[in-house]
């Protein structure tokens, strides 16, 4: 390994990570970037596909003019979208009449409102404690929740829920969210292809035993997902059962994303939506023309997503294929093939998409993101208070483990 000693060690190379080395490079501090992938960027991914961008991760700018992803993307002088999301606009009225849309919006607001006032109650209860027992789009709103937070609203926390920050302006990079983040990595120093085994902190000097040998470091910024730090309760020595179990009360969701191409797309308004079902959870929903695109993405979420990755690639291809054909007529079948998706859940470095907190465990944020004897700090989004589940969350945590990590050293 060319660099086996630095000051600051930086334990993953997502968004949070690639923040907290700009940061300390910035600041002239000798850093090293550890990352497990043969890429940088993490859970933001994109990949070039019959010659255009798509983001197998994370792929809208949320919260947009308070994103500082967005002015990394205009110093790189990317193309950055501002069209309205496909979620703000009223959906394609097949399957779905604009009577039953204006019904559902209607039930949907009235969930969040109840939402809004369970997240101030003792104590916390699971989200789902807001539905309207009998309500016909109860599963609706749930699917739309698995979007939301990879998971159903019985997992989720209501007051980590109501804690999320969001300015509801949405855009995106027609180059890439993940390419975005992964290039602002160029410069700091970084190993790839190098899990991380375990992290010895009984010396004076931290070991850090990888794949490729151990890398000693004065101070050390973890920004590993909570699922993994949650299933490796060796990852340090003496260990640090704290942390394990707020990485506990932190599980990833899961939400993946298929493209399909599209012949004749001109039939579709750009970034138009379509619901597979609207009387069920398990079921997928479609984004046309992405960006004005000849493409379909599909977006599956929750429990739904986790069965279907049991299958692999074929079945989230052959599911949406299926449920498209019964919305738009079997000929359909002829314009629509799989063109590229990544299974987050299978992904061994991610183990799902973005963190939700389990009922009673919002405040496991606070502690999972808390520095540890002054030399070791965490990141990423799931140390968010309210902006977890974000790129964005983990570049504020990124940088925020940074200037902790600073300051310790000039203490």
């Amino acid at each position: 390994m060319a660099k086996s000693d630095t000051e600051v060690a930086i334990i993953g190379g997502g968004a949070a990570g690639i923040a907290a080395g700009r940061r300390l490079a910035q600041a002239a501090i000798d850093c090293l970037i550890i990352e497990a992938r043969p890429r940088l960027g993490g859970r933001a991914h994109t990949v070039a596909s019959s010659g255009h961008a798509l983001d197998l991760g994370c792929g809208w700018l949320h919260s947009a003019e308070r994103n500082p992803w967005t002015t990394v993307a205009q110093a790189q002088a990317r193309t950055i979208d501002q069209s309205p999301p496909p979620w703000q606009k009223p959906a394609l009225p097949i399957g779905f009449p604009p009577g039953e849309q204006a019904a559902f919006r209607q039930a949907q607001l009235e969930f969040f409102e109840r939402l809004e006032a369970l997240a101030q109650s003792t104590p916390d209860v699971p989200a789902a404690a807001a539905f309207d027992p009998g309500c016909r789009w109860n599963n609706m709103i749930d699917a739309i929740g698995a979007y939301i937070c990879g998971a159903e609203f019985d997992r989720v926390s209501a007051l980590d829920f109501d804690n999320y920050a969001d300015t509801e302006v949405n855009w995106r990079v027609a180059e890439g969210y993940g390419a975005t983040i992964a290039a602002y990595g160029d410069g700091v120093p970084a190993v790839l292809d190098c899990p991380v085994l375990q992290i010895d902190r009984s010396g004076r000097r931290l070991k850090i035993e990888t794949a490729k040998g151990v890398i000693t470091a004065d101070r050390v910024i973890v920004t590993l997902p909570s699922a993994i730090l949650a299933d490796k309760e060796f990852l340090f020595t003496p260990a640090l059962p704290d942390k394990t179990e707020a990485a506990k009360g932190l599980p990833l969701g899961l939400a993946d994303k298929l493209f399909l191409s599209l012949a004749d797309a001109q039939e579709f308004d750009a970034d138009s939506r379509l619901f597979g079902r609207t009387d069920r959870t398990a079921t997928a929903t479609y984004h046309l023309r992405p960006l004005g695109r000849p493409l379909i993405e599909v977006y599956f979420g929750g429990r739904f997503a986790w069965d279907m990755e049991a299958g692999g690639d074929a079945a989230f291809a052959d599911y949406a294929i299926a449920e498209l054909a019964g919305l738009l007529g079997n000929d359909f079948r002829r314009r629509i093939k799989p063109v590229q998706m990544h299974c987050w859940g299978a992904d061994p470095f991610a183990r799902g998409a973005y963190s939700y907190a389990t009922p009673g465990h919002a405040d496991c944020r606070l502690t999972l993101a808390e520095p540890v004897e002054g030399r070791i700090f965490f990141a990423g989004e799931a140390c968010s208070e309210h902006d977890f589940s974000t790129a964005h969350g983990g570049y504020l945590t990124g940088v925020a483990a940074a200037d902790q990590a600073i300051a310790a050293r000039q203490r």
